[in-house]
């Protein structure tokens, strides 16, 4: 359902990925009224295929499980307002979101603005990505690279923790640093008992559909099944900042167990919470708070009725 000239809303969810979704159709179906205001960046969309996710053994892409819960929202009658959401402002009765000249009232607001992963610059970033020589979650797919030739590139520090871990899917890990700071001696150390290999800087990484060639000054050059980037990510928690919601250093929300925010009113769920980045782990986050924040509307309702 497209966004109406209606302004006022239980929950505006800032957000449409799968836990702005999933948070959505949860309070539809307890009768409340939430809109979601979608800038269509959801990380989701850059996922190939995944298998980890249950009930899809055969795999699904992301833009298809975005799709197929879009349709469900849908279904719901829940209002899509495709637009980025400027300002976020606390009002007597809620919050004010300012978003494509519109400006929404709200009882209460869910962040579900997530991440965006740094990428290496590429001429072919689709393609790399839908042919599988580039991969940006080991978690979500590390089975895939199983037996593979593995390239992690990235600083050295961040990388090496990257690269141990993708050890356990194949014995042929290498770690392509990306800056020239000094590898820590007692990391290059669990490094080789591992077996992974640590290639001289500075190098130049190609990055093709369906392979990866790494050249380095020397003049010899490496060829790779699949690189993942071990560039950090930016948490999208501005939002929330100029609420003055708490904050961890890296820029993740600070939530409760309700996945409440330090500020009254305010959630959030996804990847801009610190837990691990997973669609798995996204839905009990929008479940956990959609039911909160309906539970959290009730008492307000049961208050104005004394």
């Amino acid at each position: 359902m497209t966004f109406s000239a209606y302004t006022e809303f239980d929950c505006v969810i800032i957000g449409g990925g799968p836990a702005g979704l999933m948070a959505a159709i949860y309070l539809a179906r307890f009768h409340r009224r939430p809109l979601i205001v979608d800038a269509g960046q959801s990380r989701a969309r850059l996922i190939p295929v995944s298998h980890n996710i249950s009930g899809f053994a055969e795999g699904i892409s992301g833009a298809e499980l975005l799709q197929r819960m879009r349709a469900q929202a849908e279904g719901y009658k829940i209002p899509i307002l495709q637009a980025t959401a400027e300002t976020i402002t606390c009002a007597s009765d809620g919050f004010e979101v300012v978003a494509r000249n519109h400006t929404l009232k709200a009882r209460r607001v869910l962040l579900a603005t997530g991440i965006v992963d740094n990428i290496p610059e590429l001429p072919s970033l689709a393609a790399s990505l839908y042919g599988g020589a580039l991969r940006l979650c080991p978690i979500c797919d590390g089975y895939e690279a199983t037996n593979q030739s593995v390239a992690v590139y990235g600083p050295p520090g961040r990388a090496a923790a990257e690269a141990m871990f993708l050890r356990t899917y194949s014995e042929e890990v290498t770690l392509l640093p990306a800056t020239t700071d000094p590898m820590d001696e007692g990391l290059a150390s669990q490094l080789a008992a591992r077996g992974i290999t640590i290639a001289p800087v500075p190098c130049d990484v190609e990055v093709n559909a369906d392979n990866v060639e790494a050249r380095f000054a020397d003049g010899t050059s490496r060829r790779f099944d699949v690189l993942y980037p071990a560039l950090g990510a930016v948490v999208q928690s501005g939002l929330a900042q100029r609420l003055g919601a708490r904050c961890e250093k890296v820029g993740c929300i600070i939530v409760d167990h309700h996945q409440k925010t330090s500020v009254e009113g305010l959630y959030a769920a996804g990847d801009v919470v610190h837990e691990l980045n997973q669609i798995a782990v996204a839905l009990g986050h929008a479940a956990i708070a959609a039911t909160d924040i309906h539970n959290s509307l009730a008492r307000d309702d049961g208050e104005r009725l004394r």
